[in-house]
């Protein structure tokens, strides 16, 4: 057998090896945090462009129609707030709606899922003692599509300094019992955020109740007021576009006292304290921040420097 022919028999294999390598890359996960569609009520929001945040879905049910926000993690999994989920045990009554633009109005690209399972942090037992979180299981896969893509979700290292500008989606309040009117166009707003200590100095002047920033929280809003999330948008995310362009949520509307009040920012559920919770319950989840899968890149190269040097050996 001459050399010639061996090198040309291992340099068509590695060659096919290669090939369905890549494949299983490509469908290995889709990318997060990436808006195809967007260009570079919430309350004192403006209307969202259609497709500019592919990952906020709505959440409803059989009976009451919308009741909270969310967010694409995977094809299978969404994230939203554990209150949404009054009764976990049963997921029977929730209906997660994927690609939706309007609330009212006619969505040509909207999908439905039901719940297959809720998964909530074992200390839940209100939004204002934290813990204020729920994985959502749906029983069908969702299909990618330019209106229908995940979410990054930050490493616990991850840092959202303080007055970066943020910006929260939803379909909730345009004010305090003012529902979103007409076809109900999803809203969004841009915030900053807020420091826990500044935040906590501002919940501390109201006389009439006690609210305590915790780790596992942060704050997203003005001292003035103006601007903020309200009743409707619970459980939807508050993201960020970090520095190489990629949108990564930081936060998932929790709650507040009333809506865009003075010195009564929105508080949202930190993500960095949940990233190990959320791992181990959705393994696939795509974490910003955080060197997963880096083998796959270093292996390609390897391959691809082989496939060249045997190229070169056979010439």
């Amino acid at each position: 057998m001459s050399p010639g022919f061996v090198f040309s028999a291992v340099f068509w294999h590695l060659t096919v090896i290669l090939a369905l390598f890549e494949g299983i890359l490509v469908s290995y996960a889709q990318q997060c945090g990436r808006p195809p569609l967007k260009e570079d009520r919430i309350v004192g929001g403006v209307d969202a462009t259609h497709g500019a945040w592919p990952w906020q879905v709505d959440i409803q049910t059989d009976t009451d129609g919308h009741i909270c926000g969310g967010s694409i993690l995977t094809q299978n999994w969404v994230l939203s707030a554990a209150h949404c989920f009054p009764n976990p045990s049963d997921p029977t009554p929730y209906i997660v709606y994927v690609g939706r633009y309007q609330l009212n109005g006619i969505n040509q690209r909207l999908s439905s899922h039901r719940v297959s399972q809720v998964v909530i942090p074992s200390g839940y037992t209100d939004p204002h003692s934290g813990y204020d979180l729920a994985l959502v299981q749906l029983s069908s896969s969702i299909t990618w599509s330019n209106y229908a893509q995940p979410i990054c979700l930050p490493a616990s290292s991850t840092v959202f300094p303080t007055d970066m500008l943020c910006t929260v989606t939803g379909w909730g309040n345009i004010r305090e019992g003012v529902s979103l009117p007409g076809v109900g166009t999803l809203q969004e707003v841009q915030v900053p955020i807020l420091s826990q200590s500044s935040c906590q100095q501002m919940y501390q002047t109201n006389p009439t109740e006690t609210v305590n920033i915790l780790y596992d929280m942060m704050c997203a809003g003005y001292q003035q007021g103006g601007k903020d999330s309200c009743q409707g948008d619970s459980g939807g995310p508050l993201v960020c576009q970090m520095e190489n362009g990629t949108w990564v949520q930081a936060g998932v509307v929790s709650f507040g006292l009333g809506c865009a009040q003075t010195n009564q920012p929105g508080v949202y559920t930190r993500l960095t304290s949940y990233s190990s919770f959320i791992t181990r319950s959705v393994p696939e989840v795509q974490l910003y921040g955080r060197a997963d899968h880096k083998w796959c890149g270093s292996a390609t190269l390897w391959i691809s420097s082989l496939l060249t040097l045997l190229f070169l050996l056979q010439r």
